[in-house]
């Protein structure tokens, strides 16, 4: 909280991390954590599940274990098509579900993670480790102490491989065919991506500390503001909206520019606001996401509350429906609840909206949240009780 706050202050990013861990545990490549650096013991021919689930706030990660395969099984939680790879990526919050096999020579091998930095930002260019070790695995003795044989290297992707990671993710399948949405009720068109935010008027929530210029983000040039004197989801079903949030958030960018191109600097402020989008209870929905260059070109792993979703289609540059949709997977794509849009590309989900409510869509990069890279949905109720919000208890507070 102290990183947000200050970020906060200063309208700046928040200050660079100083280690990534896995569970809890920097590793063997930072200044005195490696007595306590994990160890994980698997006999030889084992198979394992691993379940690497990206918990940092604002970072991508790559992930691999040396001299290991690494068959994925699953990803948010929903089953893909097998697939073997030498390396994952992550965004905040995505998970992973692998299988790996103790094919190796007994001895000890680093898992390791580090930065997919696909934004031109500072970042933490640390990495953070594991053992793999092998049961019987030999030792060597050092000063009279037993410690364990130097471990094997895990190979990773540069920093800034973008093609390695929309390779990894282009491979994700669901298992078999899945029923996806072919008639579309909803056709939306989301620009995602960054901004600023210029203080010429004073505001209380943007405009503290020195700096008058500060980093925002948007959906459809809408930086969402967090409602403060009630929630969203109370005010609509309780009739009272006015003053909280309105329900006219565009369905396509207020102005259509080349969004991965140069962008003129007129168009680098977004306007805030608490806005919602509607959607009629079981509508097929499609939204496309497309990144901007504006500050620069970033994968925004975009989440979704309340729904899984189908991805469809994924470029690079701007969509172009008149082409780009002959190539949307429609047989067998995979079922997420977080993806990344490419930088400088496009992603398109699709979804029925069956779970009535109000739910929030934002990117998983934390500082992005409070930037205001983010928007709700609001999906009405259908007929009976079975398909509508439950109505709220007789002595929820007033306040």
């Amino acid at each position: 909280m102290d990183v947000l706050n200050l970020a906060q202050f200063t309208g700046a990013a928040p200050n660079v991390s100083d280690a990534f861990t896995i569970n809890g545990q920097p590793g063997d490549f930072y200044r005195c954590s490696s007595q306590e650096t994990l160890r994980f013991l698997v006999g030889s021919g084992e198979t394992v599940l691993l379940r690497v689930v990206n918990s940092g706030l604002n970072q991508e990660l790559f992930f691999a274990v040396a001299n290991h395969k690494l068959t994925v099984v699953a990803a948010d939680a929903s089953y893909t098509k097998p697939f073997s790879t030498n390396v994952i990526m992550l965004g905040p919050g995505q998970t992973t579900d692998v299988l790996l096999t103790a094919d190796q020579p007994p001895a000890h091998y680093y898992m390791a993670a580090h930065a997919y930095n696909s934004a031109n930002a500072p970042f933490d260019n640390t990495t953070t480790t594991a053992i793999l070790q092998y049961k019987g695995a030999p030792c060597v003795t050092r000063q009279g102490n037993l410690q364990a044989q130097r471990a094997v290297p895990a190979q990773l992707p540069g920093f800034n491989d973008t093609a390695t990671a929309a390779a990894f993710t282009a491979q994700m399948k669901s298992p078999s065919r899945v029923e996806v949405p072919l008639e579309i009720d909803e056709d939306l068109f989301f620009t995602v991506g960054l901004g600023l935010f210029n203080c010429s008027t004073p505001n209380t929530q943007r405009c503290q500390g020195p700096n008058r210029t500060r980093f925002t983000a948007s959906i459809n040039n809408v930086s969402f503001v967090f409602p403060r004197r009630n929630s969203i989801m109370q005010a609509y079903y309780q009739g009272n909206s006015a003053g909280v949030f309105t329900t006219d958030f565009p369905p396509i960018p207020p102005l259509a520019f080349d969004y991965t191109g140069n962008v003129s600097r007129g168009l680098w402020q977004p306007t805030r606001g608490t806005k919602a989008y509607k959607l009629k209870y079981k509508s097929k929905v499609q939204v496309i996401l497309q990144d901007t260059s504006i500050v620069t070109i970033e994968n925004h792993p975009m989440h979704l509350h309340g729904y899984e979703f189908y991805v469809v289609g994924t470029g690079i540059g701007n969509f172009n429906p008149s082409k780009d949709t002959a190539s949307f997977n429609l047989l067998d794509p995979p079922r997420r609840n977080t993806i990344g849009t490419p930088p400088g590309g496009w992603v398109a989900i699709r979804f029925v909206a069956d779970n009535p409510g109000v739910w929030l869509m934002h990117c998983h990069i934390d500082s992005h949240i409070f930037w205001g890279l983010a928007m709700v949905f609001l999906v009405e109720n259908g007929e009976g009780h079975l398909q509508s919000v439950q109505s709220p208890p007789l002595d929820l507070p007033q306040c």
